[in-house]
């Protein structure tokens, strides 16, 4: 297959799958002329990039992830041990969108969105910035 086949079958762009050789996770076979060649094995391994790049597993992981899928001696608790860390940090992510998600809602019930230049979510943004408040715009009247 070439790489437009493989990337249509495999739901990656051509430029990801390209990088994925580029960093040794695929080794698509070279045609005499240059042209990529891709096997079935191939496209099985993008596809499983591609399930495991969506579930939010880094670069390293998947590598990681390769490699213990394609040992048949692996220990199944490696792979738990990858998963379960990336969970951890899944979750820490949604704590932390959880606080965003407060403060902004809070922010915006607090703005009276109206003709008036004074606005609290861009003080807190200023705020965020240098630890104090900047100093308020002239209001002319």
């Amino acid at each position: 297959m070439n790489i437009g086949d493989v990337a249509r079958l495999s739901g990656l762009p051509a430029k990801t799958i390209r990088y994925y050789e580029d960093i040794g996770l695929v080794s698509p076979l070279r045609s005499t002329n240059g042209y990529r060649s891709f096997r079935e094995s191939d496209l099985h391994k993008l596809a499983f990039l591609n399930r495991a790049r969506s579930l939010g597993f880094t670069i390293d992981d998947c590598r990681n992830l390769l490699q213990l899928y394609e040992d048949n001696s692996r220990a199944s608790a490696d792979v738990k041990q990858i998963a379960m860390e990336h969970l951890i940090h899944i979750d820490a992510k949604i704590d932390e969108l959880i606080e965003m998600k407060k403060t902004l809602t809070h922010l915006v019930h607090e703005c009276a969105g109206d003709h008036r230049p004074d606005c609290p979510i861009l003080e807190d943004l200023a705020t965020a910035v240098s630890g104090e408040t900047s100093p308020k715009r002239a209001v002319s009247n």
